[in-house]
């Protein structure tokens, strides 16, 4: 029984992985695209990359929330503890733009690139240890 238990959690977990792969990626291509553009026409690398994390993150949480992780829990709590974790990877993504870009002059749109996988990594975890614990 235990196996079967486990098996199943682990189909689950690839599962999540899998889906929240594809809404990361759709929502990061699309957002990365704006911020070539953007930083081409003179914006500067981290206000750029504050001002649309900041959109990727609210579209992206309903977009988690219903498709990757399916929970149905309280989405005030949920909603509140997104946030949390996501004022944390965004620090974690302007702190890699500051040491990368600023510190040690490497360009910004690879810094950005490798940016967004080392920051989706991290959220993946807490999304499903902390924000939408307990999910199906």
């Amino acid at each position: 029984m235990k196996k079967f238990e486990f098996e199943k959690l682990d189909k689950e977990f690839f599962l999540q992985l899998f889906r929240y792969g594809l809404i990361g990626i759709t929502t990061n291509l699309i957002g990365y695209s704006v911020y070539l553009l953007l930083t081409s026409l003179g914006n500067t690398p981290k206000i750029t990359m504050t001002v649309l994390y900041v959109l990727g993150a609210n579209i992206s949480f309903f977009a988690n929330k219903k498709i990757t992780f399916r929970y149905t829990g309280n989405v005030l709590g949920s909603g509140t503890r997104y946030t949390i974790t996501h004022l944390f990877g965004y620090l974690l993504n302007f702190l890699i733009l500051m040491i990368f870009v600023d510190k040690l002059g490497y360009p910004h749109q690879l810094v950005q690139g490798i940016a967004i996988f080392v920051v989706a990594g991290f959220l993946f975890v807490c999304f499903k240890t902390f924000v939408f614990r307990g999910s199906k």
